[in-house]
């Protein structure tokens, strides 16, 4: 191993001796020889990984916390209301707890269990170093299975982390499949305490006239990391319609390789961003139409505050074949701080002929005029800002489907962004 190499994955070393079996032996080589990505490979040329270096990642043992555990779902709001009756599948530190998941006949099991010869089909390893990572180093992972013409209705997955003295790394592997006609509603809550590293790979499977809706909550440790890649196949006539919620973490980055594999199907990638102190969040999608006539669609908001920064980076592939694709693609940014940044950049690679493509971008602060108008008629000046912020980010958030995971998602953060007094 070279030096440069041997710096780069020393936060992994131990957890990576004495790997077995030759999926992980494969992707530990694919590991070897492009270690993990830095500025100058231009996917990551504005999210750079040093916040992962000076730590000594450890594996985490099974053992957890339990009255944290649950005092995370309440506080996450999960312990109440509808959400509380959903299906529930809860991993804590990568591992899943079956005391604090309520299965309700819901068909899942541990990924490395499950009926197949190889940890996935449509993970690239040899692409994707964090995937890569994640091959090398998973132990456990769910499979969520919905049978052909089944609407299995909502479902929720979460992700604790723990971690005390130690950091820790854990890297699950959850796997979706809705058969053909079939329909799920998946919220994806990921939070935890402590400093620590959580690196999931997920693998979407939806099939003709199939629905899933996914809901990703990230509000993870101010002192984590979260580097999520999702990969998703959306077969004829089947949608796959995604949202993303960025709010916690030091360091994140939600990845995602859509491909519309057949005709007439569709695919949405939206999200909001709501950033502050010195975080840093990254959302970069590549979205490859690979047959003619489908839809994709992609908005994502950022509000910046303090020295936070966003990126965007979104790629639309439209191959030869993929005559009268339809895809559009915004990325817009709210700066509350001159010393927020956001990077942006949106890309179209089109070789067909006959299609409709667009994407856009735009930046912008409060809007003065605005907030004197509330001001001038008596509303304190923390409260007007927050009244313009939630504006510009309900809009996105009314894309989301799925009323309970929208719920969930506001309450989440109005607790972590309450209105200020400022100015009251």
């Amino acid at each position: 191993m070279s030096a440069p190499l041997a710096v780069t994955l020393e936060p992994f070393r131990k957890q990576l001796e004495g790997v077995s079996g030759q999926p992980q032996k494969t992707a530990l080589e694919a590991l070897h020889h492009t270690g993990l990505p830095d500025r100058r490979v231009e996917d990551w040329k504005y999210t750079s990984l040093r916040f992962l270096a000076g730590s000594v990642f450890h594996k985490p043992g099974k053992n957890y916390d339990s009255a944290k555990a649950r005092a995370a779902l309440a506080a996450l709001g999960l312990a109440e209301g509808a959400v509380a009756e959903l299906p529930r599948l809860v991993f804590v530190n990568g591992h899943f707890v079956a005391d604090l998941s309520v299965t309700k006949g819901l068909f899942a099991c541990s990924f490395y269990t499950a009926d197949k010869a190889e940890p996935g089909s449509l993970v690239r390893s040899d692409r994707e170093p964090l995937a890569a990572l994640n091959t090398v180093l998973a132990e456990n992972g769910v499979v969520i299975s919905v049978p052909e013409g089944i609407d299995a209705g909502q479902v929720l997955l979460v992700s604790l982390g723990q971690a005390d003295s130690d950091a820790v790394s854990y890297h699950p592997r959850h796997s979706v499949h809705v058969a053909k006609g079939g329909k799920l509603s998946l919220l994806s809550v990921q939070a935890g305490e402590g400093h620590y590293l959580h690196n999931p790979v997920t693998e979407v499977f939806v099939a003709a006239e199939a629905e899933l809706r996914h809901v990703t909550l990230q509000a993870e440790s101010d002192a984590a990391a979260n580097l999520s890649t999702l990969y998703a196949q959306i077969e004829e006539r089947g949608n796959y319609d995604s949202f993303v919620v960025g709010i916690g973490a030091a360091l994140s980055r939600h990845e995602v390789h859509a491909c519309l594999a057949e005709s007439f199907a569709q695919v949405h990638i939206n999200g909001v961003q709501r950033l502050a102190q010195t975080q840093h969040g990254d959302i970069t999608s590549v979205i490859t139409h690979a047959a003619p006539d489908c839809i994709s669609r992609q908005t994502v908001r950022n509000v910046l505050d303090d020295r936070a920064r966003g990126v965007f980076q979104g790629k639309v592939l439209v191959e030869q074949i993929a005559q009268k694709t339809d895809g559009y693609q915004m990325n817009q940014a709210l700066l509350l701080s001159g010393q927020a940044e956001i990077d942006a950049k949106p890309q179209l690679e089109i070789y067909a002929d006959d299609v409709k493509c667009s994407h856009g971008a735009t930046v912008g602060a409060l809007d003065d005029d605005q907030l004197f108008y509330m001001r001038s008629r008596g509303v304190p000046e923390g409260e007007a800002r927050q009244i313009l912020i939630d504006a510009f980010l309900e809009e996105v958030l009314e894309l989301i489907g799925d009323e309970t995971a929208r719920e969930v998602c506001k309450t989440v953060i109005a607790r972590r962004f309450p209105v200020s007094e400022e100015g009251a």
